[in-house]
This record gives C-alpha cells, structure tokens and sequence, in this order.
C-alpha cells in the first residue's frame, strides 16, 4: 500500500492530548514519570543558561558513553519524536520513497508523509509475531527508496528485532542506496539483556532514542540521533532551523539523570515486572484476548476476538473510567494497545474494569444472537 498524501496532523497524537487521560489509564506507552524529589539533585546543579550551542559538551558525552560511540555521532534532539522528524527531514525529499512497518506508531507515518514522501508500509504479521521479515521489505524496494523505519522494540507490541535482522536490512538498504532507521526508544526496556544499538552494525543504519519512556523522565526531552559523523554534522545545521539551541535546565538535569541512570531504570524494572505478573495472570483468564504472554517490553497489543475494539473503548472510557490505545490507530481496528509502565494499583484496577468491559460486551452480544 502507498501513501502520497501530505498531512499536517497526527490523528494519534489528538487523541493522546485529548481523550487518553482517565483515572485508569492503561494507554501511556512510557513508565510513571519519575519525580524530581527522588532525583539526586541541587539548585546549583541547574543553570538557566549556559554553552548549549551545536551540544552541551557534558550532555554529549553522557550520551556518548551510554551509546559506546564518540560524542561527534551524538545529535542532541527534543525527544525520540523530534530525533525522527530532524531525521526525516534531512534525509527524505518530496517523491522520496520511505518504507514503514505496520502497525507502526502514527507519528512516523504522519511525519514521513508531511515532508512529502511517499510511504510504503511492510506488514508485521500478529500470527508471526510481529516479526520483521527481510524478504516482505525488499520486496516493496525501488530506485526512489531512501530510507526504511522500524521500532525496536516494536511499538505496539514489543516485539524484538535481533541483529541477525537489522543486518539484513541493512544488505537490503545498502543495495538500494538506502538508510535504516531504527527507533530504540524502548530497546532499554530489556534491561540487562538489551543488546547493542543498531547503530554499531554498518553505515547504513541511523538510530535515535531518548531517557522519555523506560525511564519515566519524559519531561527532560532528552532525545538523541546516532549517526556517522558527516551526516551528524549536516542534522546539527539542520537543526539550526528547527531548535537552534535546547532549553539548558533541561541539558543539566539530563546529565544527573544519565549519572544515575542505574538506579532510575532499576526502578523501572521493578515496576514494570509487578504489572507484567498481573497481565499475564489476566491474560491467562481471558479468552476473547488473543496475545502471548508478555516477556519483555512497556506494551502489548492484544486482539480482540469480539470485533472492533473501537465498541470497546467507548465502553470502557465512558463507563469504566479506563482507557486503551484503539488499535485503528495501528491500522490494526481489532487490537488495542495497554501500557504496563502505570502506578501497580491504578495498573491492576485498571484490567479489572478492562475485564468488566469485555464481560458486558460479551453479554449484550450474546442477548443480541
């Protein structure tokens, strides 16, 4: 399928300002925000102003050195979503041809489309695991290719892409004069069985990231790109017209959170290991959800065998007091994305409404025959 139509707005990210709030909210796809009072941090640590010209040279390090890379491959950017457009931007010209996962996260196809790109989407098959399957992607190749977007871990899913893969993908794109784009921004929601970035696997491949999601500390911004250093260079001019410079309260605090990074993810581990137990054991009970146990990840996307979900989230806003992520928003209409990264007790009472949904829909569609 292609996609050639420019687009101003991401349908997703409306819905997400406006209508994902609830007293149990199971949409956001980030770990609980992090507080600043369990944050090691002192008034001095923080200035308002300071050298944040192409970088501040701390923050990039910091980066650097979580990424094992040289701080010249680190482009600073506001977030993963502002990394991908500064990305995106650079890269692709109106007629361009960019091939997108599906499901994929709206705001990379939103994006893609909005710079005047054509977009093609390769299929994530659910019966296979939401696996990337090289041979669909190359597939969907032409000479006007100039790049390829995949999530790892997969947003919506949480399916893990492994290296064997991503170097595949990056044959493919290398043979087509192409780049890789990989968006990691739940890749450390593996923890200490995370791999390497992508970026350590060729040229080919770009990646970007940020401290938003696994950490609960979206409101720093911290977001990144990896790339090699000539094209790091032309996204740090680039962004001259986007950001120019990045708020410094922000830069400073980002680095005494990537210095104690251990004991923030930490944290993350154990709240997201809490609300994975209680999903599993409701996934266990529940027969008109179809997913597999969850393993590893801030989200999972189960498939409704009732239809379309989007009967159920009404329910289960207007009712329940609980949301869901629609999954039309994936152009998936039958799986709704949950997030287990909330508070364990709004998480747990949250599937209990969840469950409560579904046991009425499948009444009234029994009474309705």
């Amino acid at each position: 399928m292609s996609e050639d139509v420019r687009v101003d707005s991401s349908a997703y990210m409306i819905w997400a300002k406006m209508r994902s709030q609830a007293r149990f909210n199971l949409a956001s796809s980030g770990v609980m925000n992090y507080p600043l009072a369990e944050l090691d941090v002192q008034l001095a640590d923080i200035e308002l102003s300071g050298p944040s010209l192409y970088g501040y040279e701390p923050l990039q390090q910091a980066i650097a050195a979580k990424c094992g890379v040289t701080p010249d491959c680190v482009v600073a950017a506001t977030g993963t979503s502002g990394a991908n457009h500064l990305l995106m931007a650079l890269l692709l010209r109106p007629g361009d041809e960019v091939i997108i996962e599906s499901p994929a996260y709206d705001l990379l196809v939103a994006t893609a489309a909005h710079l005047g790109a054509t977009v093609k989407r390769f299929n994530r098959h659910f019966a296979r695991g939401f696996a990337v399957e090289p041979e669909e992607i190359a597939r969907h190749v032409t000479p006007r290719t100039r790049l390829v977007v995949i999530t790892n871990l997969h947003n919506p899913s949480s399916a893990y892409t492994d290296e064997a893969t991503l170097r595949a993908l990056g044959d493919i794109a290398r043979s087509a004069g192409a780049r890789v784009l990989v968006d990691e921004v739940y890749l450390d929601a593996l923890f200490e069985r995370a791999p390497r970035s992508a970026f350590h696997l060729g040229a080919e491949f770009v990646v970007t990231n940020s401290l938003t999601k696994v950490y609960g500390l979206s409101g720093l911004r911290c977001g990144w790109i990896l790339a090699e250093p000539a094209l790091a260079e032309r996204l740090w001019r680039l962004n001259d017209l986007f950001g120019v410079i990045a708020a410094h309260p922000a830069e400073r605090l980002s680095c005494v959170a990537l210095a104690q990074l251990p004991r923030i993810a930490a944290r993350a581990e154990s709240l997201l290991a809490t609300n994975r137990a209680a999903l599993n054991s409701f996934l266990a009970t529940r027969d008109a959800l179809d997913c597999p146990p969850s393993q590893h990840g801030t989200v999972a996307f189960p498939q409704w065998r009732g239809g379309d979900v989007a009967r159920l989230c009404e329910l289960l806003r207007d009712k329940y007091e609980t949301t869901v992520v629609p999954g039309h928003f994936f152009a998936a209409p039958t799986h709704f994305r949950l997030g287990l990264g909330g508070d364990p007790a709004t998480f747990t009472a949250g599937l209990e409404r969840l469950g409560a949904a579904l046991d009425e829909l499948r009444a009234r569609m029994r009474a309705e025959g």
